[in-house]
């Protein structure tokens, strides 16, 4: 089972959704706004690091000042607690391996499926 992290409004988490219906994976969605960030955040970061994990090109971004920007790369795991909307999205955990953003080559990697 996988599960997609985003937010609902977001057109890319709703592609890797679909996507996922139509290569008959069984995914759960939780949405950051509604459900909160996932203590899986932390994992994530190890894995990943903030540079893969922090939406530097996002709404969000553009609205911080230079202080809380600096915290992207000092205290990134609080800095994505307090703005949920600067994680890139989707995020897709399957196990133990987790994909940020949605290609369809990584998700055909990830999930083990051949062409939907």
């Amino acid at each position: 089972m996988a599960t997609v992290y985003g937010i609902k409004s977001c057109d890319t988490c709703r592609k890797a959704l679909k996507w996922l219906e139509h290569a008959g994976v069984e995914a759960t969605f939780h949405d950051f706004r509604r459900d909160g960030v996932p203590a899986a955040l932390d994992n994530w970061l190890t894995q990943l690091g903030a540079a893969e994990l922090v939406n530097r090109r996002s709404t969000t971004w553009r609205q911080l000042d230079e202080q809380q920007r600096q915290r992207a790369d000092t205290d990134a795991a609080a800095l994505l607690r307090e703005q949920p909307t600067l994680i890139r999205r989707p995020v897709l955990e399957t196990g133990d391996r987790v994909v940020v953003g949605f290609r369809e080559a990584d998700y055909r990697a990830a999930l083990g499926v051949d062409q939907p």
